[in-house]
């Protein structure tokens, strides 16, 4: 077989676009940028800074592990700031809000002392390597369109309970953290990383 000649090469993957409001179970993964503001609680490197606009976010990956797109992979952001305004930042912390609800099994609307220790993190360390429901969006840019994670299903959702397993409202025990990055498989950096403006 000579290198040169692709005839008999495997062909290509073609994946369609995963259909908008499709819910999964994911693990998401932090592609750290390398960024640090300890006065904002940006450590370990984990916040990116935009090259053109200045913005900071978490550059995040995620997996579905279960279900008819099990192992496809789908890359969106976590906004932290954006020097345009709060917003990006504020929809940004109601995201990890919500994934806290959906990975730690907290009841939305619980917002006893208890409940709101556990929506409190000592570092994004906590969110790498997490696991959640997601609703799956699909987003129109310059390149194109893709699919993109913006929110999370809490266990107050219908179909929580059978997508992530167990109960609807299973507290954690006490002191329960995330899971880090190191104690599951880190995914592929891909090659072709999106346009963000």
């Amino acid at each position: 077989m000579s290198w040169n000649d692709f005839n008999t090469a495997d062909d290509q993957n073609s994946y369609d676009l995963i259909p908008k409001g499709t819910l999964a179970r994911v693990r998401m993964t932090i592609r750290p940028g390398g960024l640090n503001d300890p006065a904002q609680g940006w450590t370990e490197g984990y916040a990116t800074r935009g090259k053109s606009t200045d913005s900071v976010y978490l550059d995040c990956e995620f997996v579905i592990l279960e279900g008819k797109y099990a192992k496809r992979k789908i890359w969106s952001l976590i906004g932290l700031y954006s020097p345009k305004g709060p917003d990006w930042g504020n929809q940004g912390r109601a995201f990890i809000k919500g994934i806290l609800n959906s990975s730690r099994r907290l009841n939305p609307k619980d917002n006893s002392p208890e409940t709101q220790t556990k929506r409190r993190i000592a570092g994004f360390q906590e969110l790498d390597g997490v696991e959640f429901v997601a609703k799956i969006d699909i987003e129109h840019g310059d390149r194109g369109d893709k699919n993109v994670i913006k929110l999370a299903i809490t266990p107050d959702h219908k179909d929580y309970a059978t997508l992530m397993g167990g109960s609807g409202y299973a507290a954690p025990a006490a002191g329960y953290t995330a899971p880090l990055s190191g104690q599951s498989a880190p995914a592929t950096k891909p090659n072709n990383r999106p346009h963000w403006s």
